[in-house]
């Protein structure tokens, strides 16, 4: 509902006709106006008189930038100019452009000025010494508007050719780290319409105008879209203003209107008619704002907010309308809902013994302060009326005997392998390599959409989510879907087969009042959910109950599935480093068997688990904050199980040169290889549109990232000093088909562990079986073409060519009559005799057992 200003403001002639800028100082003592002709007014804030005036100006001032002791104006002659308060006079030049300077902003901390201009490159001038400058300059486009975030660390170019350029300012030069594109339009820098970044004062998102004359919010933390101020205005916007806490959004427009929007449901709370509005600036703490027209003239409002709405103005600071506020999300360390009516056990206080001294000693026998006497200046008194000095009192505020000092575990968050944080109103589901499932916030509902690779055996479906589901599992059988709970509706559990022969064909569950999923998993014979109760909750794939326990290592971090094996992770005891351990658990369901109990996952100090998944033979994988892929040993049998590398992606060749910085985000582990998402620009997760998946080879990390040679030197001593260092560094390195071979080796030698495990704990087929036999048969080729490199080097290298003979697992002697004749092809005779001293040692072994 609309409202008015209780009383409206007469217009002041500040300025001759033509483009009026106002800005209030932080302190909101001062409001300072530039235009068209060559004059500055600056007006008292609760001073009804006329203001002062700044005479020595150039004409057309097209920006103004405020503190509290001095303002800076850029005119259209591209000269900066700083003036000071205390004689209301110029001060000096901070800089000039060759071109119109067209917007200047002050970092909070008063110490940079940042100018925009119709030069290509934007400059940072240190206010205290003009001669220290930066440029940013990698955007390469003339910028019509910029704004510092809250905290002074990101400065947001708004450039003419419809592009938000984002630069950090943390380091020692400014770094260009986003551009925010489909945002704002294409406009000329001397047009009329805004384009300006007006920063959330909380920091973490920023709204600015769109070419459909609404005004649209981005995250700072992805730089995605979230709410939307829509169908306010009929004509460009041309001003953008967010109150000092951030409740209403002040917005102008060509339609005559100025609007007060709420942020918290994006309505129209006020709406005024006043024609040619250029410039909004809203006072620091009372109700009351500014704006300038292109006539010249300044309305100072007060009650800008009407009755109904100003007390909204006293609040604290309020968040950014985000569609899914970071800040909102349920996190694992966080305290668990009251789940099935039982209340948590209240906290016993524990009290520190040295302030339980302290308050016998106030209660028996008084402050003893004055008992040492600072006699000789050494400083024995100060902190007079202390008992103690305390060093971190300005840091926490009280004595820290006073405070409840407890200490906090940090433990490993909750979440679904597979899916991704919500990022704008899009977020995917489940990512694997049957397909993907992603889900499009819509206000009221959501709209989900599962799509597959294969369309021969399944076709796509989306449907309306009246639900709000936010995990999902999907395999050849069907999807699974999960939502939260939400006020006085449980948690629910949804699975929809691809094919059944009957006519219903789905079944939804709901979970106890106020238990949440963590985490789930679909595999082909059961459905796992973990929740917030700490309770793993197994059902059949069509709903039947089959199995609830409570896990030992809690709270429940995430699980998965393959067949009749549940995997599931949990938090364990603390560390010395104060993080929990990451605890795992396999047990065959069906069998009612346990694999491995409460094992520790392995991790690096300060890493955490990404995913976690079956391979598609079926072996446990993880893949960690490191960038390394794991694979589970030997997990069949209990306590034997240890993990094994298969992948460093640091030490991919692709990003060998440097140059390329990018991460991967995991989706499966099928045919041998590492199936992922090349995530580049600093993206954590991928995104729209749907990425291609790309596969690697494993590749065990045996040395670090090839390095180049040296290249020549132009001198003959540089020649002979590179040569030295290249026959250093082939000498101390085997050679790449020796390194190919040694990966060859060992990655053979795990899969026929795992498939020897399969082999022995299953009622094996006589394909697995002929498969295992292939896996030795091209493990023990591959130690024959070491054989033949090691033999090819000379004699010197006989003895490691012995012991590679000595790892052939053919027990025919077929092989070791092979090693023989390899031996003697390269005249290695007295290698050959030790390789047939072997193979009757081994003949011997076999007739004894």
């Amino acid at each position: 509902m609309a409202s008015l200003i209780a009383s409206r403001p007469r217009p002041r002639p500040a300025h001759t006709q033509g483009a009026t800028y106002c800005t209030y100082t932080p302190d909101g003592s001062k409001l300072v106006t530039v235009g068209s002709n060559n004059t500055i007014r600056v007006y008292k804030t609760g001073f009804d008189g006329e203001p002062d005036n700044i005479d020595d100006c150039e004409e057309q001032n097209i920006a103004v930038a405020a503190s509290n002791d001095f303002f800076i104006a850029g005119n259209e002659d591209g000269t900066v100019a700083l003036y000071k308060f205390e004689n209301k006079m110029f001060d000096r030049f901070l800089l000039r452009t060759s071109l119109p300077v067209r917007d200047v902003a002050i970092s909070p901390d008063s110490k940079w000025c940042a100018i925009a201009s119709d030069e290509l490159a934007v400059k940072l001038v240190n206010i205290e010494d003009s001669l220290e400058l930066k440029t940013l300059k990698e955007h390469n486009k003339a910028t019509k508007h910029l704004a510092f975030d809250p905290k002074g660390s990101l400065l947001a170019l708004s450039c003419d050719d419809g592009i938000i350029y984002i630069y950090s300012l943390t380091a020692e030069h400014p770094e260009l780290i986003k551009k925010v594109d489909g945002v704002i339009g294409r406009e000329h820098t001397d047009s009329e319409a805004c384009l300006k970044v007006a920063w959330h004062p909380d920091g973490r998102a920023f709204a600015v105008p769109t070419p459909l004359r609404d005004i649209q919010v981005v995250s700072k933390n992805d730089w995605e879209k979230q709410r939307v101020f829509a169908n306010g205005h009929e004509g460009e916007i041309t001003a953008l203003a967010w109150s000092p806490n951030g409740v209403f959004l002040a917005s102008a427009g060509k339609d005559k209107k100025i609007l007060i929007w709420s942020t918290k449901d994006q309505s129209v709370v006020a709406r005024y008619e006043y024609p040619n509005v250029m410039d909004i600036a809203w006072h620091p703490t009372q109700n009351l704002a500014s704006f300038t027209t292109t006539n010249g003239e300044v309305f100072i409002a007060e009650d800008f907010v009407s009755e109904q709405f100003a007390s909204m103005l006293k609040l604290p600071k309020q968040p950014a309308p985000f569609i899914h506020d970071p800040l909102n999300e349920v996190s694992a360390n966080g305290r668990r809902p009251e789940t099935n009516g039982h209340k948590p056990l209240a906290a016993r206080p524990r009290r520190d013994s040295d302030a339980e001294l302290e308050d016998l000693l106030d209660e028996d026998y008084g402050d003893l302060d004055d008992f040492v006497v600072d006699d000789d200046g050494a400083g024995y008194t100060l902190n007079a009326g202390r008992k103690r000095p305390a060093d971190d009192d300005g840091i926490f505020g009280e004595h820290p005997a006073k405070r409840g000092g407890y200490f906090h575990a940090q433990h490993h968050e909750a979440f679904q392998p597979g899916s991704t944080p919500w990022r704008g109103n899009r977020k995917y589901l489940c990512l694997n390599l049957i397909g993907f499932v992603w889900t499009v916030d819509q206000d009221s509902h959501n709209t989900v959409t599962v799509e597959f690779y294969d369309h021969e055996y399944h076709r796509d479906f989306h449907f309306t989510d009246t639900f709000l589901y936010d995990k999902a599992c999907l395999n050849e059988n069907g999807t699974l879907f999960s939502c939260p709970p939400k006020d006085d509706t449980p948690a629910v559990v949804f699975y929809r087969p691809h094919e059944t022969w009957t006519q219903r064909n789905d079944w939804r569950i709901q979970l106890p009042k106020g238990e949440a999923v963590l985490a789930m998993s679909l595999s082909d014979s059961f459905v796992t959910v973990t929740t917030t109760g700490n309770y793993v909750r197994i059902f059949t794939l069509f709903g039947v109950p089959y199995r609830v326990y409570r896990p030992k290592s809690t709270p429940m971090v995430t699980c998965a599935s393959w067949r009749d094996y549940v995997l599931t992770m949990g938090n364990g005891p603390v560390g010395a480093d104060g993080t929990s351990r990451l605890l795992y658990t396999i047990e065959n369901i069906k069998r009612d068997e346990i694999c491995q109990n409460e094992d520790t996952v392995a991790l690096p100090p300060g890493a955490s688990v990404k995913s976690v998944f079956f391979s598609d033979a079926g072996d446990p994988c993880i893949y960690d904050s490191t960038g390394t892929l794991l694979t589970l040993l030997h997990w069949r049998q209990p306590s034997r199980a240890s993990w094994i590398p298969l992948l460093d992606t640091k030490l991919l060749p692709r990003l060998a040169s440097g140059r390329k910085k990018e991460t991967y985000y995991p989706i499966a582990v099928a045919d041998n290889k590492f199936h992922c998402i090349i995530l580049k620009g600093g993206d954590a997760y991928p995104y729209f549109p749907r990425p291609l998946l790309s596969e690697f080879d494993f590749s065990i990390p045996l040395s670090s990232l090839p390095t180049k040679k040296p290249k020549k030197a132009t001198n003959n001593d540089d020649d002979d000093m590179d040569m030295d260092s290249a026959s250093d560094s082939e000498s101390a390195e085997p050679e790449p088909e020796s390194r190919a071979l040694e990966q060859n080796f060992l990655l053979k030698g795990i899969q026929a562990s795992q498939l020897a495990d399969l082999v022995d704990a299953t009622t094996a087929t006589t394909s697995q079986r002929a498969s295992l036999a292939r896996l030795e048969l091209d493990i023990d080729k591959t130690l024959l073409q070491l054989l033949a490199i090691e033999c090819r080097e000379g004699e010197e290298r006989g003895m490691r060519a012995l012991e590679i003979v000595s790892l052939l697992r053919d027990r025919s002697g077929k092989m070791v009559e092979a090693a023989i004749k390899i031996a003697e092809r390269y005249g290695q005779t007295v290698l050959s005799e030790k390789i047939r001293e072997v193979g009757e040692g081994r003949d011997d072994d076999d007739d004894d057992f």
